[in-house]
């Protein structure tokens, strides 16, 4: 055993409950069902503030006045437009009338952004600060920018006086938006910014502890959200109320999904044990708007509830916030595969911030791995 073996420890699969690092940024209490910024409600922040005074929050730490806001929400307004390097590398990522991974195409377009390949390593903190926040400012007109011109559509110039919700809706609508739709967005923004050391998050910090390019750092938590098991299920929760509106028995449909094993979307998360507090305001906000859909999820939800309680008594299993998110992301006029692309705007804002906490006071995170495999006998060396 060597010298260094003495200070290794088992870990569970999946990292569960090991604490990897110190953080300023926020967390996540499951059991209460509760999770902050900076020591300040999500959920309260999300509901009753603009998304840039949340970003003011992640990014200087602490909450704005109205003037700090205003000054905020200009610097952060006038950033949104993108330079003529970056529109060109849309066209060629998202050509006209050619089918759109706008989650591919946007970590391709933010990976080579900014200063792109330029480490972080010897700058100043406040010039990576800057940078950072130019470069989460520009997301949504990117996102925006892929989808019209991979629909033929023409693109819309941001706007610096609007907020970043509405901007970011016009600019994908290519129309003036419904105020509601506006708030949707905004809240559901507000929401996702951060959310404890998730894998995008964590992924995040590794790529930050490396020395590498901002740009990377977003490229690779937006990497993350490719798969379906973070960041990927809201348009799955839209696919499966879809399925069940053309069987036309929901009961039935729940009751042979669980049967055969299969997860239904949209249900259950890995830190809370009861309700997500973001599927509980993303429901009433978007109840506001109504319709049809609304109306179906809600029925959806106690439906498949009450069917869990019944056959997983002891796991309180409750709608998280993807199951929301398809319906109110959907109802604001937002296509569906255009999810998790929005979410990244959002999620951007705390991965900075991590990214930020790291190479304030760096080491490269580097764990230990244990080797279980085989090892080849001395003689069959001795032969090589």
């Amino acid at each position: 055993m060597s010298a260094s073996s003495t200070h290794q420890i088992s870990v569970p699969p999946g990292l569960d409950g090991i604490i990897v690092a110190d953080t300023s940024v926020g967390a996540v209490d499951g059991a209460a069902g509760y999770f902050h910024y900076r020591g300040h409600s999500a959920a309260t922040l999300a509901e009753h503030h603009p998304f840039e005074a949340i970003w003011h929050l992640m990014h200087e730490g602490s909450l704005p006045d109205s003037e700090q806001l205003a000054a905020f929400s200009q610097r952060a307004g006038q950033a949104r437009s993108l330079d003529p390097r970056t529109i060109q590398l849309i066209d060629m990522v998202a050509p006209a009338g050619v089918p759109s991974h706008p989650i591919a195409d946007l970590r391709t377009v933010v990976g080579s952004a900014g200063r792109a390949l330029e480490p972080w390593v010897g700058r100043d903190i406040d010039d990576v600060a800057n940078e950072a926040l130019g470069l989460i400012a520009t997301m949504p007109t990117i996102v925006a920018a892929i989808w019209r011109t991979s629909q033929r559509l023409p693109t819309i110039a941001a706007d610096p006086t609007r907020r970043l919700a509405e901007d970011y809706l016009t600019m994908l609508l290519g129309r003036d938006v419904d105020p509601i739709a506006a708030v949707v967005v905004d809240q559901y923004l507000g929401l996702t910014v951060d959310h404890g050391f998730n894998a995008s998050t964590f992924a995040a910090r590794c790529t930050a502890s490396t020395g590498a390019d901002l740009g990377g750092v977003l490229a690779t938590g937006i990497s993350s959200l490719s798969g379906p098991l973070h960041g990927g299920a809201p348009s799955l929760v839209l696919d499966m109320l879809d399925d069940i509106e053309r069987t036309g028995d929901p009961r039935r449909w729940v009751e042979q999904r669980l049967a055969s094993g299969q997860r239904i979307m949209g249900f259950g998360h890995r830190i809370y044990r009861g309700d997500d507090p973001r599927a509980a305001l993303l429901r009433a906000t978007a109840s506001t708007i109504g319709g049809r859909r609304i109306e179906q999820a809600i029925e959806v939800e106690s439906l498949v509830v009450s069917t869990l309680a019944e056959r997983y008594p002891d796991r309180d299993l409750r709608a998280n916030v993807e199951f929301y998110a398809a319906v109110a992301l959907e109802q604001a006029g937002i296509a569906r595969q255009l999810f998790t692309p929005t979410f990244a705007i959002s999620r951007a804002v705390g991965w900075m911030a991590h990214a930020l906490e790291q190479i304030a006071a760096n080491r490269i995170i580097r764990p230990d791995s244990r080797y279980v495999g085989e090892l080849a006998h001395s003689e069959d060396i001795a032969c090589r």
